[in-house]
Order: C-alpha cells, then structure tokens, then sequence
C-alpha cells in the first residue's frame, strides 16, 4: 500500500510514528507531509522519518482559510505524484480533501469535541473517523469509537516499557514540570488558563523543594526565561515521566503526566470528554481557571510521598487500554480496496 499521511502538530508525530515504523518493516511505502510547527519538524527528524515541508500555516480564521487552498495544492501534487492509495490524518482538511478530490479514502482520527469549525473541513470529506471511547460528540455513521487513548500509542505500558527511566536531558536533582501555552489555536479563542500572578505563586511554593523546569509556546516570559528547559524534543517524555509533579495549560502533556503515573494539574477553560476520563480515572486534576490551583500544589506537597507511592498502581490501570498503533494496523495492513469499498 500507498499511505499518504499528513501531519500538523507535534503530537501527531507520537501517534504516527511507531505505525509508520511497522507498516515500513511490512514493506509498504509512506509518504508524510509535515507542518512546520513549534517541533513537528525537529521531531521528524529525530526519529529519521522522511517528509515534506507543507510550510508554516497561517493564524487565524481567514488566515487558515486561505492557508488551506496553497496546502491543498501542494499536498495534491504530492500525493499524485506519489499515487497514494490511502490517506490518514489526525483531523487535517487538507489530507481528507486532496483525498476526496483523487477519489481515495481518507481515514481520521480525533479526540477534540471543541474543534468543530476544523471538523467542519475534513469530516465530509473522510470516509471515517475514529475517536477514543470516551469521545462526547457524535459524529454520525462515518464514526467509531476505540477503547483507548491516542496517547497510548507512545505511552501504553506494552510500548515504552523501561525505556523512559533514565535518559541525559533528566535531571537528576528532583524537579517539577511546568507548561504553558500561547492561546493561538482556533479552539483557543475567548479560553484561558493559568494567570501570571498564580504561575508566580505555583513557582514560589515549589522552588523551595524543586528545580523548576518550564515549557512556554510562543515568546517566553522574560521572568521566566532562568527556569526555560532546553531539550531534545524526543525527550520529553523521558522528563515528563521522572517528574515529581506536572502543572500546566496544555492537554497533551497534562494527560500524557497522567498515563506516565506523574501527578498532573491541569489548567484550561476548555474540557473534552479524554480529559474528564483521565481525571475520572484518576490519573490527573483539571481546573477551568486559576481558582483552587495553589491549593492543590500545596496539598502535592504536603502529600508527595504518597503520590509517588501510586505511580506504579497507575500505569498498572492502563495496561487494560488497547494500542492505538493496532488499530491502524488492521486497517491499513492490507489491500487498500478493502478501504476504497468503506
């Protein structure tokens, strides 16, 4: 088979990448198309995977509207020339259109009930769609649901194993992480987070008994920039997952904590039906605003042993979740007509 596969964001680098790995070893040909934002493309090339630049993409509404006629364009003169059989996406427009357009399916998948102007791009034009169990929206006949996370196709237990304990970026003393976001997405409009005044706070409380380690999207606050982690992107879960705590803006990384058996706060206005199963579950706190936030990070550390007495017991809870890499394969494993007759 053929696989065309678009990328937009960091985090699809992690859902893609050990399929590619293993429809490779099978003998088929991928092609990947890659936006050139925040790592994606740093990622890329850490794990050798080869791609095409599709460029940096626009902000903003009308931005990304005409942002998506060039990627259209120059996706469809790849993938011609490619002859793609297939396409696959985590939710890209583009992919699912050029797929439309040369008449091939285009499988999707999603796990952001709140991105309903991207889902009004792409969804029309797949042939199917598919999204962790608890995903809140329906999606209609096209939609179907797997009984795991998109996270856990870099982070279920059966996959990283031992292999994330040690690694050179990790610090040795024990140290928090902290991430914050630039509000710049479409879903990100009228949202919010943490406040400054309580990103001070938060540090004040934890420096006294941790090296303070902080991600930021965008310009990095100037009073900050003493505690700007400086790493390989592909390590990052190597340092998420030896943290003593995680307190941050971002879903990925808050839910990723939370798989890894890190204490996890997670601060955003915004909620999907994955965050509110991975709070259930137990595996992280979430807060709609700064309100409660200081007094969770003082009840982490007057309680920090018994967090890190719970690690193992929550990794051992997701062990019961499937490999998202599995589901790929059984679709894309074989004669691409058994995907043309969807």
């Amino acid at each position: 088979m053929r696989l065309h596969i678009d990328i937009g964001h960091p985090a699809h680098v992690h859902y893609f990448r050990n399929f590619i790995f293993e429809m490779n070893k099978r003998g088929h040909e991928i092609k990947v198309t890659a936006r050139d934002k925040d790592v994606t493309i740093r990622l890329l090339d850490e794990y050798e995977i080869p791609y095409v630049n599709r460029g940096k993409g626009k902000d903003g509404l009308i931005g990304k509207i005409l942002y998506m006629f060039r990627a259209d364009a120059k996706l469809l003169k790849i993938s011609r020339k490619f002859k793609a059989d297939a396409y696959l996406s985590f939710a890209s427009p583009y992919a699912a259109q050029v797929a439309w357009i040369r008449r091939k399916p285009h499988i999707a998948f999603d796990d952001t009930e709140h991105a309903k102007i991207a889902r009004k791009f792409y969804l029309p034009f797949s042939k199917r769609v598919y999204t962790p169990y608890c995903f809140e929206a329906d999606l209609g006949k096209k939609h179907h649901k797997f009984n795991s996370f998109m996270e856990l196709a870099y982070l279920h237990p059966k996959v990283i194993g031992s292999s994330l304990d040690s690694h050179p970026d990790v610090p040795k003393e024990p140290y928090v992480f902290l991430r914050f976001i630039a509000w710049t997405a479409n879903h990100d409009v009228g949202q919010s987070g943490l406040t400054l005044e309580t990103k001070r706070k938060i540090i004040e409380a934890l420096s006294s008994r941790y090296k303070i380690l902080i991600s930021s999207e965008g310009e990095f606050p100037e009073e900050f920039k003493k505690y700007q982690i400086k790493i390989s992107p592909s390590s990052i879960h190597h340092v998420l997952k030896n943290a003593s705590l995680f307190v941050g803006e971002g879903a990925t990384m808050a839910v990723e904590s939370g798989f890894l058996g890190t204490p996890s706060i997670y601060v955003n206005s915004l909620n999907a039906g994955t965050l509110k199963e991975v709070e259930r579950l137990g595996l992280m706190e979430s807060f709609r605003s700064s309100e409660g936030v200081i007094e969770s990070v003082h009840s982490f550390l007057s309680s920090s042993d018994e967090h890190e007495s719970r690690r193992l017991e929550k990794i051992k809870l997701i062990e019961n979740y499937i490999d998202p890499t599995d589901v790929l394969l059984s679709l894309f494993d074989n004669d691409s007509s058994n995907l043309a007759n969807m």
